[in-house]
């Protein structure tokens, strides 16, 4: 968060189009789709391969104590080592991983995908900006709105915990942070020696948790390797049908090229980190949800890289303008 510069949100006036669209696909078509087509694939098409009595144990609700054999939804209090969990369906922790990656629009990748695509790195900025502003008011309200649809455990007072402290403080620090260092240090060595600094560490971080993420589910993968593909056809489809529809729109709306590029790739990308920490938190670091949010990485690099060169091969569906290069963009590369 300490690389989003949110003064560029003041300039998203002048590109209501672009921005509007980015909103509207993100947080008025994109939750809801990714619950649809995950419940569709998970919960009927492959309901059978995954297994009608397969179950997943996954964290009781934060400040909820219900007697061993109570039910919570779907799930059933079950004791585990004297620890009291819920036992649900595992197509309906999967499910609910899904939905956690659906509901949280992407912030940080995005910035390269926009910039492999020659897009408006302006537009970029103020979209990462606004999403990650927009985050705090919609990402609980509709994570556990669709939960509790799909009906699995919603654990509010977990949920508002998780968004204060995977959304809320990071950007919080993440601005004071960026002030305090630009003060000290000037702009030119934050953006030259600390960026570049910072860049590996987050991605070691991340990759530490992936490998102990696939440690505690490697039992299930092993048992049934086609697990990953089951979670992953779905994220597959609902990242190529958004980023469609936003292109789509893009075009209708006669936007330009530079501009409707970013719009579609912000929808189609998903903010992962949150996704799996959010997951970690309510349902348990060895939950099918964070198994689902995990697998939503592996296939958002190739699948993200094929749409960039899907942009560039359409660049003349568009009006163009000449591309300008956001320093403050290519410094997050």
């Amino acid at each position: 968060m300490v690389k989003i510069d949110f003064a560029e949100v003041l300039k998203a006036g002048k590109s209501i189009k672009p921005v509007g669209l980015t909103l509207f696909v993100n947080w008025a078509i994109k939750p809801f789709t990714m619950y649809a087509i995950a419940l569709f694939f998970l919960g009927t098409l492959f309901y059978g391969f995954i297994g009608p009595d397969s179950l997943d144990l996954v964290k009781m609700p934060f400040g909820l104590d219900l007697p061993v054999g109570a039910t919570y939804g779907v799930g059933k209090v079950v004791e585990i080592n004297g620890v009291k969990m819920l036992e649900v369906p595992l197509w309906r922790s999967y499910l609910a991983g899904c939905i956690l990656l659906g509901i949280a629009p992407c912030t940080a990748m995005v910035l390269v995908w926009g910039y492999l695509a020659k897009g408006n790195d302006g537009h970029t900025l103020v979209m990462v900006a606004i999403n990650s502003l927009t985050m705090l008011f919609l990402y609980g309200p509709l994570g556990g709105f669709l939960l509790g649809v799909g009906r699995l455990p919603v654990p509010w007072q977990a949920l508002v915990l998780s968004i204060s402290i995977y959304v809320a403080l990071p950007l919080v620090a993440g601005y004071l942070s960026r002030k305090w260092i630009i003060a000290r240090k000037g702009k030119s060595w934050f953006k030259e020696r600390f960026l570049h600094f910072l860049t590996p560490v987050t991605i070691i971080a991340l990759l530490i948790t992936l490998v102990l993420l696939f440690s505690f589910k490697g039992e299930v993968i092993l048992s049934n390797p086609l697990t990953i593909l089951w979670i992953a056809i779905p994220l597959f489809i609902q990242t190529n049908l958004i980023f469609w529809l936003g292109y789509g729109l893009a075009k209708i709306l006669k936007l330009q090229y530079q501009d409707a590029a970013p719009s579609a790739m912000i929808g189609a990308s998903n903010h992962f980190e949150v996704a799996i920490a959010t997951a970690t938190m309510l349902f348990g670091l060895s939950s099918g949800a964070a198994l689902a949010t995990v697998v939503g990485v592996l296939i958002e690099v190739p699948v993200m890289l094929m749409l960039v060169r899907i942009c560039l091969k359409t660049q003349n569906w568009f009006q163009t303008a000449p591309t300008k290069i956001n320093s403050s963009a290519k410094d997050m590369l």
